[in-house]
């Protein structure tokens, strides 16, 4: 495991710097005083810089990018015409008010779940009449895919999801190749709609840029808006002959798993999972929803997001450790009164789930825009001080973004008045402002970043703190079974919340569902379930434990590589050493077989 290594030498190189400065600066009574960044950002400012940066930082697509856009494999770029920017746009519309219609269970009396289970003590015989009786917790994209996995394989499945509405939930998903294959393998039909209806990415470059001037004579200067790290996807994707990575609105993704994924009454609504008592061995589970109702099954899937329920009793957790945060189901529908008081809510849950606060709150957005880069471009990432903004195509002349700042836990957004009728822009535009005298750092942005956010009606931004976890592999005591006790496991955000810079999240929620249900399809007696669920843990909890700390650190370095790049040495070979890795990360995460 080479990145914490990695990030023990740069911070080394950074203290060992910034310890030096009083040697430089002589006795400055005001870098005396200084915290260690404040001081090394005052010897940084104190460098020369160049006249100008290389241009070849300003060209879009390199020559190595380009010759592997220009293999006949690969996807060709194609610039959308007004037909196909209305069939997306309007698809996307559409299923917004699908998904509200979702057909769900509204008379489940007599429905197979509320059977309590006769079986003999060593469990029964798993057959074509008598298959598998799945539970699944969470009816988001995890939740989703757990279900179609097992309706595929001929077992029967009932969702419950906590939400009063099954309404679309934030906005297009990048599913990368390695979750596109697991889909491809558990229903071929889902597969071939989702990439119908996708907008394929991995025709176009993607990297890293430099939101402001930067860097001097002895790291490299940098204009803002200057490349620092560029590549491509569908390389590595060829490499292991997976298809290439598409963008899919959401609500798109629920409409296509709902028509080819499970039967129509599978999803039961207002149906929070309130805890699970295991009956004995082969003998299932009983879950006990929130408004009293009791569910039995042979297994129970939690797969109900970052503050699951299933996972608080799974690893006794404090009471306080579940509680209303926005749903994989129906998240999106809150309006700004509901996201301040979630926001001031999900402060006590982490605690009590041990859940990290990643020092991130995020704006994001999806906007009808046409980007300026967009035949050339389909992801970047401006970087900045204590903040970045990221991009990318979202089909249909649509730009996707996310503007994450360093702020402390909890914070909210005023409420819109005749003075101020859009708080939220407002602040964007002051943290990404493209004139002097910059912002509160002093520094003048890229206009890339306003583009979008001008682009943008104050009613589509929406504000989240971000979370994630440490993966499940701390106590030697669970690591035969690190998601799973008994006949109930955990799959998604449940068992491995991770930050939005690799894109994973959801698209290893597609690798837990297949690898999941491929272990219980190898059932034949149901006193087999336990060890199906501790395999299928297992594997999932160290591929998805290096993906949760390869999110976690590049999230953490990318706010500081303003004061690497600026470092001699240091800088240059930091970036150096990002480019070279991209490929190798990619090829780690683009794999067929998980």
């Amino acid at each position: 495991d080479t990145a914490p290594a990695m990030t023990a030498v740069l911070c080394a190189l950074l203290a060992g710097a910034s310890g030096a400065a009083p040697a430089r600066l002589g006795g400055s009574s005001l870098l005396a005083r200084s915290t260690p960044t404040s001081a090394m950002r005052m010897i940084i400012e104190d460098r020369p810089r160049t006249e100008e940066a290389p241009t070849a930082n300003k060209v879009n697509i390199p020559d190595y990018v380009r010759r592997i856009l220009e293999d006949p494999r690969a996807p060709k770029r194609r610039p959308e015409d007004p037909e196909r920017v209305e069939r997306v746009r309007s698809r996307a519309k559409q299923a917004m008010i699908d998904a509200r219609n979702i057909a769900v269970s509204d008379d489940d009396s007599d429905a197979w779940w509320r059977e309590p289970l006769n079986v003999p003590v060593g469990g029964r015989a798993v057959t074509a009449d008598e298959p598998l009786r799945v539970l699944v917790a969470g009816g988001g994209l995890a939740g989703l895919i757990v279900a179609a996995a097992c309706h595929a394989k001929g077992m029967k499945v009932a969702l419950f999801e906590q939400a009063s509405s099954y309404a679309p939930y934030g906005g297009p998903i990048q599913i990368q190749s390695n979750a596109l294959r697991a889909l491809q393998q558990i229903n071929p039909a889902i597969y071939e709609e989702l990439v119908e209806a996708g907008t394929v990415t991995a025709d176009r470059v993607s990297g890293l840029k430099i939101g402001y001037d930067a860097g001097n004579v002895l790291a490299g200067q940098y204009e803002k808006g200057d490349w620092l790290v560029r590549f491509d996807t569908v390389g590595p994707a060829m490499e292991a002959g997976l298809p290439p990575t598409v963008v899919v609105d959401r609500p798109v993704i629920q409409q296509i798993f709902v028509k080819h994924g499970f039967p129509a009454d599978t999803v039961r609504i207002r149906s929070r999972v309130a805890s699970y008592e295991k009956l004995g061995e082969g003998q299932g589970v009983k879950v006990t929803l929130e408004d009293g109702t009791v569910a039995y099954g042979d297994v129970l899937v939690g797969a109900d997001g970052i503050w699951s329920s299933v996972r608080k009793q799974m690893f006794g957790l404090d009471e306080g450790a579940g509680g209303f945060a926005a749903s994989g189901a129906a998240g999106g529908a809150i309006n700004n009164a509901e996201e301040r008081q979630v926001a001031r809510d999900t402060m006590s849950i982490a605690k009590s789930a041990r859940r990290r606060y990643s020092s991130f709150t995020c704006y994001a957005a999806l906007c009808e825009h046409k980007a300026s880069n967009i035949e050339e471009v389909s992801y970047q990432i401006l970087l900045g001080k204590d903040k970045y903004f990221v991009s990318t195509d979202a089909g249909g002349e649509r730009q996707q973004w996310f503007a994450l700042i360093r702020s402390p836990p909890g914070g909210i957004d005023e409420e819109p008045t005749d003075n101020v009728p859009e708080p939220k822009l407002e602040r964007l535009r002051r943290e990404f402002i493209a004139t002097a005298p910059g912002d509160n750092n002093g520094d003048v942005w890229d206009d890339f970043a306003l583009e979008l956010i001008n682009a943008t009606p104050e009613s589509e931004v929406k504000r989240r703190d971000l979370y994630d976890g440490a993966p499940l592999l701390r106590d030697p005591s669970r690591w035969l079974a690190p998601w799973a006790d008994g006949p109930v496991a955990i799959a998604g955000d449940a068992a491995h919340p991770m930050m939005p810079n690799l894109g994973q999240g959801g698209c290893q929620s597609c690798e837990d569902g297949y690898r999941l249900v491929e272990e219980l399809a190898t059932v034949r007696q149901t006193s087999e379930v336990s060890d199906a669920l501790a395999r299928y843990s297992r594997v999932r909890a160290v591929r998805t434990g290096i993906i949760q700390g390869l999110a976690q650190l590049g999230s953490d370095l990318l706010v500081d590589f303003d004061k690497m790049m600026n470092i001699p040495v240091v800088g240059p070979f930091f970036l150096f050493m990002t480019q070279v890795s991209m490929p190798f990360v990619l090829r780690y995460l683009y794999t067929p077989n998980f």
